[in-house]
């Protein structure tokens, strides 16, 4: 698959490795490739995210990832979800941090396995494949970090919905990428 992949959107899967480095994450997911995505400066996704404005709130992206992440996967809307029901995620994120460190469901701590080759998570892999289907049925032979930004745009995970939130939905990019007049993804 990574034979189709353009320098952009090559470039954005080793962003994503840093990312996890840089976090101590054991994996590459959702979150990682978004904030690759946000890295890019020349490239159709980085056009189209600086258009909707996302790249001037990076930190607001970040910090956003970083709850779902301190909270073991679950969303900001997925937490009010369940306070609704009664659960307190904040309460027991802070109890199990408490018994175990802080950060304990996040999955990793800051500078932890350097130089350990990291896998793609299940979504991470998803959204991949869900790139890749993208490009093809445009009849493009190449991936790029637009489909990618397009393919994170559509799914259910993290980075979604942390997009959505910054009002970065998949209609919103497809609008972008048309209008910019380069080649349609998706």
């Amino acid at each position: 698959m990574f034979e189709r992949f353009t320098a952009e959107a090559r470039a954005v899967v080793s962003g994503a490795a840093e990312q996890a480095e840089r976090t101590g994450s054991d994996t590459i997911g959702e979150p990682e490739l978004l904030l690759a995505l946000l890295d890019r400066t020349d490239s159709p996704a980085a056009a189209a995210l600086a258009a909707l404005g996302l790249r001037a709130r990076r930190d607001s992206v970040a910090d956003a990832l970083a709850a779902v992440r301190r909270r073991g996967g679950v969303s900001a809307a997925d937490a009010a979800a369940l306070a609704g029901l009664g659960i307190d995620v904040d309460a027991i994120v802070a109890s199990v941090e408490r018994e175990h460190g802080v950060g304990a469901l996040a999955g990793g701590a800051p500078g932890r396995r350097r130089g350990v080759r990291r896998r793609f998570t299940a979504e991470a892999k998803s959204v991949l494949e869900r790139a890749l289907r993208m490009a093809v049925a445009r009849g493009e032979r190449a991936l790029g970090d637009e489909h990618l930004l397009l393919a994170l745009t559509c799914g259910r995970g993290p980075a979604a919905v942390v997009l959505a939130d910054h009002g970065v939905t998949h209609a919103a990019v497809l609008r972008v990428l048309d209008a910019d007049g380069g080649r349609r993804a998706g």
